[in-house]
């Protein structure tokens, strides 16, 4: 799990990076949760994360947003952390030139980010947001929303209702040309406290579904 620095619109972000073992594996980012209530690359959803994206042969990046750890520049409510991201994925093509694909995982916070990256780069084929704080920020940006993807969600979450997130999916879902799933994660609070086992079964599940080649490739290897 190589530690990278790259540049960002503030100076140098931090990160951990794997690299996939083929030219065309597909790039993974992951975006965590809000910097200013602790959030960080190394939460433990995150962490999970870029381990099901690793295990399934994506070049994996997850870093700190501006202002955590040793990552350069101060919070920004949200539109200086969009750049964070975007820099981060410039970076992963920049070493990935034959990369055929990109995903974006968020959590919190980093789901938001997320989001907003997927409606910016074409290339995003997929995503996973975990605990969408669709009662926070405002989502009216996913109009249409480009790609398939998945939201997960804790039912006893006390900061996001799972109201507010099944008004923002079940919007999304009369859209045609893309399949959202939600799934929920039963007694699972916003954090997921001892619920990330169940969580990464939901989000890996997922992924295999999407991604049946790659699932085999790694249940053989």
């Amino acid at each position: 799990m190589p530690e990278v620095i790259f540049t960002g619109e503030k100076g140098r972000l931090e990160g951990r990076y794997q690299p996939a073992k083929t030219r065309h594996a597909p790039i993974a980012i992951i975006l965590h949760p809000h910097p200013q209530f602790g959030g960080t690359m190394n939460n433990p959803v995150v962490y999970n994360l870029y381990y099901q994206f690793v295990n399934r042969g994506f070049s994996t990046l997850r870093f700190n947003f501006r202002g955590v750890g040793r990552s350069q520049g101060a919070f920004d409510h949200g539109q200086g952390e969009l750049a964070d991201a975007a820099a981060a994925l410039d970076w992963a093509q920049s070493i990935n030139p034959d990369a055929r694909a990109c995903w974006i995982a968020g959590f919190s916070f980093g789901a938001w980010i997320g989001m907003q990256l997927l409606m910016r780069r074409p290339e995003v084929e997929g995503f996973i947001s975990i605990a969408a704080p669709a009662n926070l920020y405002d989502f009216s940006f996913l109009a249409p929303c480009p790609s398939s993807g998945l939201f997960v969600h804790g039912d006893k979450d006390a900061v996001v209702p799972f109201s507010a997130v099944t008004g923002l999916v079940e919007k999304l879902k009369t859209q045609k040309g893309i399949v959202i799933d939600q799934q929920t994660v039963p007694g699972a609070n916003h954090f997921f406290d001892g619920k990330t086992e169940e969580l990464m079964e939901v989000v890996g599940a997922y992924l295999d579904k999407r991604l049946p080649e790659t699932a085999k490739k790694t249940s053989a290897a």
